[in-house]
Parts: C-alpha cells; structure tokens; sequence
C-alpha cells in the first residue's frame, strides 16, 4: 500500500494478484510479413534513414522465414532531432506490432526496472513490466528512450539492471521482484536511443546492434519540411493548405540561416512560427501573402541568426580549412598561423582541447625532423615564435581530426607557399608521419560541399566511409586519399609563393633563405 501523490491521504492498494492476472502472458499480435507495405510505411514516415531502414526489413525478412526469432537489441544512435524515438513507431506500425515507449532520461533507481520487493511499503513493479501491462502484448516494439541518460546513485545501478533486460539469452525469464515470477521478453523488439556512447557501460553497449542514425542534407531536410514538418504545423494551428504555402528558396532560406543542427527539431519551430504569423493575419483579417518567400522569411523571423561558413581565398599563408564533426552536424573551421621574431615560443589559442594542442604539438615535431625536405631553414623554429589560432575562440574545440590541417597551416607559413585553393582536409598524424583515419565522413563532407569546397584530402583507410555514401551526396567534390604526411603536403602546398612573403633574417647576420 503506498499513499496517492496528488492527495497525499488516500492510500492506493496495489492488487498484487490483479497485476498478475493483467500481465499479457500469452497475447501476441501477428506480424504483418508484407515487406513491400513495411518498407512503404518506413519510407513515407522518414526520409533518408537507408542502413537502419534495411536494417528493419532484414529483420523482417528473417522472422518471416524462420518464424520464431529472438528479439534483437538495436540502438540508435545519433544527434537529437534526426527521428531515432518516431522511428519506433514506425517500425511497429510496420510490423502491425503494439508501441511502448519508456522514457529513461534521469532514471536512477535499480527497483525502477526490477520492481521493489513486496516486503517494502509502497511497493509496485518495474517499469518494464508495468509497460508489458500497459501494451497488453508479450511481442511489442518496445522503445527505451534516451538510454544514455541514465545516471548512477547510492540506490543503485539501472544500466547493470539492463544487462538481463536486454541479453537475449536471459530475457526468456526476466524476474521482476514485485511479481517474484519469470516473464519472457524474448520476444519483444528492444530499441533503445542514444545521442551519445560514451556514457554507456561496455558490458550494455555489447548487448545491444549499434546503428548510427545521422544528420540529413539540405535536400532531404527540404523534404522533410515539404512532406511532414509543415502540414503538421499547418494542422496544429487551424490553417488548410489553401492559407499557406512555402518555395523551395523560402525553405532553404530558414535551414541555412535560421537552424544549425543535424536534425530538423528547429527547422519545425522556425517554421511553426513563419505559420502562427500568418494566423495571426487570418484572424484578425488583415491582408497577407500566401506564398512564403525568402523575402517573407526574413521579415517574420528577423535578421539571420547564424552566418553561414564559406571558403575564403588562400592569398594568406598559414590559413588552411579544416573538416569538423560536432553534435549538430558538419562544420568547416580555419585553422590559421602565423609567425613573429622571438625565441621559438609556441601559443595555441582558440578555446583547444588537449587532443588537439597534441596534434598542433606532433605537427610542429615533424616539420622540424623533415626541415630539409621542405626546405625550411633550421633556424626559424629557434629565432621565430609560432602562433597558431582557430578562429570562434569563444566555442571550445577537441578531437582527432586537425592533425594534418594543423601540419599544413605551419607547413605554410614557414615555406610561405600558397594553399590550393577550394581545399579542406580531415585526418590526424603520427611522428612518424603516418596519416590516421577519423570519424564523421559524412557530416563533413556535407559541410564542406555547403562552403564552396571542391578538393577533400581523407585518409586511406577512410574510403570505405565514402564507399557507404550514396553518390549525390558526393557530386562535384574531388576526393584524395593519402597514408602519408608528405602525400599531404604534395597535394597541398603550391610552388607558388604568397604575395608579398616574409623575409627570414638571423641573429647570425646571415640570411640563408627569403620565403
């Protein structure tokens, strides 16, 4: 018995018999093997979304043959707002399957999943069974939302509570303390969300199918807009689709310069509020244009929020465009140097983590051992300081993939030789000038076609990322995959020296080398 939370008075008994007889310990739902229908479902629900689309449909494909199978554990993973909860949804209305949806965000209680022991005042079952009760179904599409969130206290650890929930070997008799009974979760589809796996346990992480659910394009976020985003808004303030209309132009002017973000949760509320606009002048019958133009955006919505990044000249030495990976998608970012007569001090500015004060570090050690080959007086790393900086310093920046763009910026401005221009590059190197493979291919490349760039330097190892993207999203950009830094620099660096170049001068009154 556990006292009623809105009153505070009245006890709530929990018939420890009814939730037994509740429980669905037979009822399953058919499944619907039309696999044509699901992959309709699924592509008139989500645009992109291919790999975890196949993904489902293999599933389904197999059930289908074999008729019995162990519900496999898929994650979703990746940045908010791209669909991985909605997708849930689909799946079940795919498989003609119920929906169950359990929110774990801040959950830090073990007894949540397990259930409190009947022993205990105020005791009732888990969640998961709670959401079994609720479904009415023993084969649900079960989704565990925001799985990532969970967090660890003096009561417990829910993600260890997990590791039996979601090991398709143990669930055939999962036991909740409250009902003291094994209930069988093998048939139910798991799929848990993630934005992020580095909270996850390892142990956890190898119960569960990793898909990496990632950002959409310009084109497929101005379908998104065009097929769900503003019907929905349409319907949710009272207009038909006789009121209002957007272009094309209008759409990508409120992607571009009104939302930063892999996802389309901002694009929907951009758009919601160019709609309540114009309901607004419905109501209170005043005259308006249907027909959203970018010109129409821009007064609605004021002033552009975000300025978009594109390629600037390369008349600088030591500016070289980098590729980046963030939480909302691609960026490109200018890593710039530039040197000053002093004693050889280096400064790295630019709010840099220590991943890549590292690589600015093992950039500058290679040039020194390979001074000759570029023909870089030795004496320039003792009698000139080194400044190296990445512009928006206010916005902290970490991780594996300035190595070589870093490289090549100090390579610049110690040669004084013009960067190719409309190049960007991704990878991080080693001592021994090895080239390394990153993450983020696509995203990257996305944000590079965005700012204008025409020539992206990867490495090797990372033409099978390119390999797995479809070919429109790779037109008019040229790739070059190297293993070596000198391969980088080849491919770089021009012949041609900047306009007016730096002039090197020595203590020693001798000037061997003017750039």
């Amino acid at each position: 018995m556990r006292m009623n939370p809105a009153t505070a008075e009245y006890p709530i008994a929990i018939n420890y018999a009814e939730v037994l007889v509740d429980l669905p310990w037979n009822d399953f739902t058919t499944d619907n093997f039309d696999l044509n229908r699901a992959k309709k479902i699924l592509d008139r629900d989500h645009s992109g979304l291919d790999k975890v689309k196949d993904r489902i449909i293999e599933y389904l494909a197999v059930l289908k043959l074999k008729q019995d199978l162990k519900g496999p554990i898929l994650c979703l993973y990746g940045p908010p707002g791209v669909g991985k909860t909605s997708l849930g949804k689909s799946i079940a209305k795919a498989l003609g399957r119920k929906y169950v949806r359990m929110s774990l965000g801040g959950l830090h209680d073990e007894s949540e999943i397990r259930g409190h022991r009947k022993t205990y005042i105020g005791a009732m079952p888990g969640k998961i069974i709670q959401n079994m009760k609720k479904g009415k179904s023993s084969n649900p599409v079960f989704v565990l939302d925001e799985i990532d969130k969970i967090s660890t206290d003096f009561r417990g650890d829910p993600s260890s509570a997990f590791l039996e929930v979601l090991d398709p070997e143990q669930n055939s008799a999962f036991v909740d303390n409250y009902v003291e009974v094994d209930y069988d979760l093998s048939k139910v589809l798991f799929i848990a969300t993630a934005n992020t796996l580095e909270n996850l346990q390892p142990a956890l992480r190898d119960r569960m199918e990793i898909i990496e659910v990632t950002g959409y394009t310009m084109e497929e976020k101005v379908e998104i807009a065009k097929k769900h985003l503003v019907p929905k808004q349409r319907r949710e303030h009272g207009l038909k689709s006789k009121d209002i209309s957007f272009s094309n132009d209008s759409l990508v002017k409120i992607i571009e310069d009104y939302t930063r973000e892999s996802g389309v949760r901002s694009l929907e509320r951009q758009i919601g509020k160019v709609i309540r606009n114009i309901a607004k002048s419905i109501a209170m019958e005043e005259t308006y244009q249907k027909k959203i133009t970018t010109a129409s955006v821009r007064k609605i919505l004021g002033g552009e929020i975000f300025d978009k990044e594109i390629y600037q000249d390369n008349s600088i030495p030591g500016v070289v465009t980098g590729l980046a990976w963030t939480s909302v998608g691609g960026e490109i970012l200018f890593i710039e140097a530039s040197i000053s007569r002093g004693k050889g001090k280096l400064t790295l500015s630019g709010q840099l983590g220590d991943v890549m004060k590292e690589s600015a570090m093992t950039a500058i050690s290679y040039l020194k051992s390979h001074a000759d080959m570029l023909d870089i007086d030795y004496r320039v790393f003792d009698q000139y300081d080194l400044h190296i900086h990445v512009p928006a310093g206010a916005v902290p920046k970490d991780g594996p993939s300035a190595g070589i763009t870093m490289l090549t910026a100090i390579a610049s401005i110690y040669t004084q030789r013009k960067v190719k221009t409309k190049l960007a590059m991704t990878g991080e190197i080693t001592l021994r000038g090895k080239v390394m493979p990153v993450g983020g291919i696509k995203e990257k490349i996305l944000a590079a076609k965005r700012a204008g760039i025409e020539d992206i330097i990867l490495c090797k190892r990372n033409q099978r990322d390119i390999e797995e993207i479809d070919d429109s999203y790779l037109k008019g950009v040229q790739f070059h995959f190297v293993d070596q830094v000198n391969e980088v620099l080849a491919l770089a660096l021009l012949d041609e020296k900047v306009s007016n170049p730096v002039k090197f001068t020595f203590d020693e009154g001798e000037k061997k080398s003017e750039a």
